[in-house]
């Protein structure tokens, strides 16, 4: 039986829930983790991969080009609720990310994810209960969240 917040993901293996690979992906980055056990390596390790999808997103504008980023003062419009007020909030990106760009940040947010496990290993927290713990959290307060 599937639980609440699951769904399930198809792999060469046949089918998984999403707890599962994230699971199987903590105790992964668990094993093969072993120049950066420390906390103040993984922490550095982690800070560096913020910095490289940063990056990799600024190349996708400053150097391909297949996006732009367009930004400007945000306008509210007069409205009911704080729930119509997502329909006047823009990301900015202009254009479409072409398949290398993708690729590029698709890696750097992996790795990314990687030092987040690494992380949580070490301070002995459980991805899966944070997610659990996070999606609780922003079904509960909905739009009042303010995020």
């Amino acid at each position: 039986m599937q639980k609440r917040g699951e769904r399930q993901v198809k792999d060469n293996h046949g089918d998984v829930n999403a707890c599962e690979v994230v699971n199987d992906f903590q105790d992964m980055v668990s094993e093969v983790l072993i120049r950066h056990r420390s906390i103040l390596d993984c922490l550095s390790k982690y800070q560096e991969s913020t910095a490289r999808v940063n990056r990799s997103i600024i190349k996708t504008v400053t150097d391909c080009g297949c996006i732009s980023i367009n930004a400007n003062k945000k306008q509210y419009p007069p409205m009911d609720s704080l729930k119509e007020c997502g329909k006047y909030m823009d990301s900015h990106i202009k254009g479409k990310m072409c398949e290398q760009c993708r690729e590029v940040i698709a890696e750097e947010m992996g790795k990314h994810l990687f030092y987040l496990a690494a992380l949580c290993n070490i301070l002995d927290f459980k991805l899966e209960d944070l997610f659990e713990m996070e999606y609780d959290r922003i079904r509960t307060l909905g739009h009042f969240l303010l995020s």
